[in-house]
């Protein structure tokens, strides 16, 4: 074992209580020793995903929040509109721990994993906004030398699913992607793993600055959705690159459709063969975030040659094997500082996660303000 003592460490908690208010507030709880295969970590960085705020927020309205108490003791609470405690029900009662993934020291080791003590490590296992973390020896990305914390925080949610979306276009037999919300973090990665690839990607975004990011990074195909020939300049688009699979991170609104029939209106006038029911081009629509919580608008000017689903990470993690996941997690190791790199525009501690003009900063998920929660921070 290491010498290092921390009995005990703060953790973020979110709980939904029986009269109908989210409170978030601070735990201390005590540390546990790791087992033979295991290992401590005391955690420096852990980015605020729009996952992560499934579980924090469950997609309330933050905006009357309040806060209350000092240090240790403080907490904030939001009313939960009856709706969403209907869809809260399983949660109901329960103080649950958040935070996807992280990145760390490894400051006590089991005997089997004496190897880690002193490594920098990352991790994707849930209840990393906390101070300290057990994690399994197995489950750990062994960060480069040169790497730090903070630039590993991030190295599994954004950079898996990138590869995720590459790997998926190729087994279900597409050649090129879309996606939306593309000057994201992960759409600036996606960007950088396309053009690695050679994989062509239609890069959709909400204004003009959002398009300059992506074509300052080597993005060819960039189009947005505020401008007046934004359906015009998505059809030619799909007809330059032949993109038939896209991924949307928006989910509620129209885009969704529109992507679908400018799909469809490529192949039209590409002269595909046209039949009562439509093309005979199969095309994909995969909604894989929320952005926009809003109903989603399906105009259906495409024909019958289409599906649109979910898609997830782990599912595909699943699908692909252990082989194919770990070739994926040494890749964004080994480019960890260009390819996966990640940009947070502001730095918060646990005690700043809720205060309550901090929340409402983050809960925004507004496209290249990302967050980095850092858990020794104050």
């Amino acid at each position: 074992m290491g010498t290092d003592n921390h009995e005990s460490g703060l953790q973020l908690r979110t709980l939904v209580t029986t009269e109908g208010m989210l409170e978030l507030s601070l735990a201390r709880v005590p540390t546990p020793e790791p087992g033979p295969d295991e290992v401590l970590i005391r955690v420096e960085a852990a980015p605020i995903n729009p996952s992560d705020l499934g579980l924090l927020v469950g997609g309330v309205d933050v905006s009357g929040a309040k806060s209350s108490g000092a240090g240790e003791g403080a907490k904030t609470t939001v009313s939960v509109p009856p709706a969403y405690m209907r869809a809260m029900a399983a949660r109901v009662g329960q103080s649950l721990a958040a935070g996807n993934e992280g990145a760390g020291v490894v400051i006590k080791a089991g005997a089997n994993a004496q190897g880690l003590l002193g490594k920098t490590v990352a991790l994707f296992g849930g209840a990393m906004y906390s101070q300290h973390r057990i994690a399994r020896a197995c489950d750990l990305l062994v960060l480069p030398d040169d790497a730090t914390a903070v630039e590993g925080a991030a190295c599994f949610v954004n950079p898996l699913t990138a590869l995720a979306m590459v790997g998926a276009m190729r087994l279900e037999k597409h050649t090129a992607i879309v996606h939306t919300a593309a000057a994201s973090n992960l759409g600036q990665m996606l960007v950088k793993i396309c053009l690695e690839d050679g994989v062509p990607l239609v890069n959709v975004v909400r204004s003009a600055a959002q398009a300059d990011l992506l074509r300052g990074i080597g993005a060819v195909h960039v189009v947005d959705s505020s401008a007046p020939d934004f359906q015009q300049a998505l059809t030619t688009a799909m007809i330059v690159t032949g993109a038939t699979v896209a991924f949307d991170a928006i989910g509620g609104g129209r885009l969704g459709g529109q992507i679908l029939a400018a799909m469809e209106a490529a192949a039209v006038r590409q002269g595909v063969n046209m039949g009562r029911y439509g093309s005979n081009v199969f095309k994909q629509l995969y909604i894989y975030g929320g952005l926009d919580p809003s109903p989603t608008e399906i105009s259906r000017t495409f024909g019958f040659t289409f599906s649109i689903g979910g898609f997830l990470l782990t599912p595909f993690l699943e699908r692909v094997g252990p082989e194919e996941v770990e070739r994926m997690r040494q890749r964004v190791a080994s480019h960890l500082k260009t390819t996966f790199a990640s940009h947070y525009t502001r730095e918060i501690s646990l005690f700043e996660m809720f205060q309550p003009d901090i929340l409402a900063g983050y809960n925004k998920k507004a496209t290249g303000e990302k967050y980095l929660v850092r858990p020794q921070k104050g």
